[in-house]
């Protein structure tokens, strides 16, 4: 008997007696469960379960956990021991992650599990993206393309357009009702669609002078950065006669929160990205979307 079948028996005999091996460490995903087995040297699983909240709430993926700084996720994990070393191997390895990540790839698999369109970050400085990302999928890819990022002067719209975006994203959060404006215009100028993002009802209003945009109902609450769907239920009824779509953003994790804001409002528009990112199954979780509105 070949080396390989013996370890195929003694695979096939453990697996009968622990079909499915608890794991002591909480995680919502591959990353978090990265980041927790990375703690657990020399450190008892209650003492990691009791830290990671606080890391996980500070960067729950490698790109947010690229972002911050050693020292902040020493300040949270030195309970832990062995604080200098670990939090220089979360850094590390975040931006290992991040490096390592294939846009092209992600893009092509979106479209052929049915997406209709993309949303690309294109904010360098806080998200890590890129106007090049646009450039190098519109390469291989016919589909139309957000810009996500904060449009904040007329410049950015026609640099934009230059890389192949055809989309881009007013935040009315973050703009006076002059700027939005200017913000609009241009884009029209430069034939280009708009989604006009809006956070609450007041929001909302301002954003249905924009007849000929999308409109996008985030819902997570800036002050608090909490999660919601409801926000997208309690919106939907201020801007329900709006003539364009209806977008419902953030905190859509899984095929039945998409189907519970259908049913409750009729949006069939979801834009999601850090649902899809962490899945282990994206293609397919992308399919489990799709199915909920056809």
């Amino acid at each position: 008997m070949k080396i390989r079948e013996k370890a195929q028996i003694i695979i096939d005999i453990l697996e009968s007696h622990y079909p499915k091996t608890p794991i002591p460490l909480d995680h919502s995903d591959n990353f978090t469960l990265l980041i927790a087995v990375l703690l657990s040297a020399q450190c008892k699983d209650e003492r990691v379960n009791q830290i990671t909240p606080r890391l996980f709430k500070l960067a729950n993926n490698p790109y947010s956990m690229a972002k911050i700084s050693q020292k902040q996720i020493y300040e949270v994990i030195k309970p832990c021991g062995l604080g200098p070393q670990k939090s220089k191997a979360i850094k590390s390895l975040s931006k290992i992650l991040v490096k390592d990540f294939n846009h092209l790839n992600i893009a092509k698999m979106y479209i052929d599990s049915g997406s209709t369109c993309l949303s690309v970050l294109t904010e360098e400085k806080y998200f890590l993206g890129k106007l090049d990302y646009i450039q190098d999928i519109k390469k291989q890819i016919k589909v139309p393309i957000l810009a996500k990022d904060f449009f904040i002067d007329p410049y950015q719209i026609a640099l934009s357009k230059s890389y192949g975006c055809d989309c881009i994203l007013i935040i009315i959060a973050a703009l006076n009702g002059a700027q939005a404006d200017e913000i609009y215009s241009e884009a029209l100028k430069h034939n280009l669609s708009v989604i006009v993002e809006v956070h609450d009802q007041k929001e909302a209003e301002m954003a249905l002078k924009f007849d000929q945009a999308l409109i996008g109902i985030n819902n997570r609450n800036l002050k608090t950065l909490e999660v919601s769907l409801n926000n997208t239920i309690s919106i939907f009824e201020v801007i329900k006669t709006h003539k364009g779509p209806i977008i419902s953003e953030s905190g859509i994790k899984n095929a039945n929160d998409a189907k519970y804001i259908y049913e409750k409002t009729g949006i069939k528009n979801f834009l999601i990205g850090e649902s899809l990112l962490k899945s282990d199954n994206p293609s397919e979780l992308m399919k489990k979307l799709i199915q909920i509105t056809q």
